[in-house]
């Protein structure tokens, strides 16, 4: 179904950033600089699109400090903590199983480099 409520939060958590951002935040709240410095490798505006969008779904709240300059912190709402409970179990699972599933490409890829046999034509 196209317009299924499950597709769309599928769509959400298959971002390889927003399962790192949601992963670095269980711990409490995080400033944008720290969380960028975490996530080696992100750009910042990725980085922010990633939080609006996690904001956005309900997952994730920002919380503007007046000072100056503003300072923002990130962290997880109740819905975003339920969330990283299924997310730490998935990591436990790829960390238990990546090394089947490393072996299992390899295989894959030798029998996919081997040459086409030839049809036995008679």
């Amino acid at each position: 179904m196209r317009n299924c409520v499950s597709r769309d939060v599928l769509d959400l958590l298959a971002s390889k950033w927003v399962c790192l951002v949601m992963g670095a935040l269980p711990n409490g709240p995080m400033r944008f600089g720290v969380l960028r410095r975490r996530l080696d490798g992100i750009t910042q505006k990725m980085l922010t699109r990633t939080l609006r969008d996690l904001e956005r779904a309900g997952l994730v709240d920002r919380q503007v400090f007046p000072t100056t300059p503003p300072q923002v912190e990130y962290s997880l709402t109740p819905l975003g903590q339920d969330l990283v409970v299924l997310m730490e179990a998935f990591r436990v699972w790829a960390e238990k199983h990546g090394e089947e599933i490393s072996e299992a490409r390899e295989r894959y890829d030798a029998r996919a480099a081997e040459p086409v046999r030839a049809l036995n034509t008679r």
